[in-house]
């Protein structure tokens, strides 16, 4: 196998130990999600030099609305400073932004945000960064089966032509590959309703280490432990 083919081209962070890492330091917990912007920016980098193509980060997940209001305000706060501030080196690196999950539910200042990130960057093809925000894997798959519904409902198909191929295209993530490699920061060791149908072959990997302490070096450690991996997707070796 080349070295090439050991590169994944879609990798997906549960960026998980915010909270735990100010709780640790004596601090707030807002305190520890602005720790979290740096490995965003390590992670980044470190996908655009091993040639990652896709790199999910799972920012905010529809349960975290019943967070605390003060920790929910501070997150979207965040997140459009952090827009705001790393545009110009998205642009630079050639990164394009994305989102899945239901924006509708945000602000129109962070419903702004995430238009004005999305346009700025669109033209960018060293990587696609898709957030996930305000998402929900079960959610998505809900959505999806509405969607294909709808469409049995007008007569554009019938019951029996629906495959998994419909049901993926039916899904927020359709214009993008599965993920070849997920990580879970922090040492747990579940996917907390995250990209379900798409991690069906996913390799997994949960360091111990929590996000704000996520470095270029843990990501490269992760790229070797998929290098080491026997991805078969139920086959045989060499079948």
């Amino acid at each position: 196998m080349s070295e090439q083919k050991r590169i994944p081209q879609h990798v997906a962070i549960i960026m998980d130990g915010n909270g735990r890492w100010a709780e640790l330091r004596g601090k707030e917990r807002c305190e520890g999600h602005a720790a979290g912007v740096e490995p965003v920016r390590a992670s980044l980098r470190a996908a655009v030099r091993h040639g990652v193509k896709f790199l999910t980060l799972y920012a905010f997940s529809t349960e975290n609305w019943g967070r605390p209001a003060a920790e929910v305000e501070a997150l979207m706060e965040l997140f459009c400073q952090s827009v705001a501030n790393e545009a110009p080196e998205l642009v630079r690196q050639g990164v394009r932004v994305r989102m899945i999950g239901e924006r509708s539910r945000f602000s129109d200042k962070v419903q702004k945000a995430l238009s004005e990130i999305e346009s700025l960057t669109a033209r960018g093809e060293t990587l696609t960064l898709i957030l996930a925000l305000n998402y929900s894997s079960r959610s998505e798959i809900t959505r999806a089966m509405q969607r294909i519904a709808r469409r049995v409902a007008a007569g554009e198909l019938r019951a029996e032509d629906i495959g998994e191929e419909t049901v993926s295209q039916a899904l927020d993530t359709a214009p993008y590959p599965d993920p070849d490699l997920i990580i879970r920061t922090s040492g747990e060791q579940r996917l907390s309703n995250f990209l379900l149908w798409q991690a069906s072959y996913a390799e997994l990997w949960f360091p111990e280490v929590l996000w704000p302490d996520f470095t270029e070096e843990e990501f490269d450690r992760a790229i070797e432990e998929y290098a080491r991996r026997d991805r078969r997707f139920g086959l045989v070796k060499g079948k």
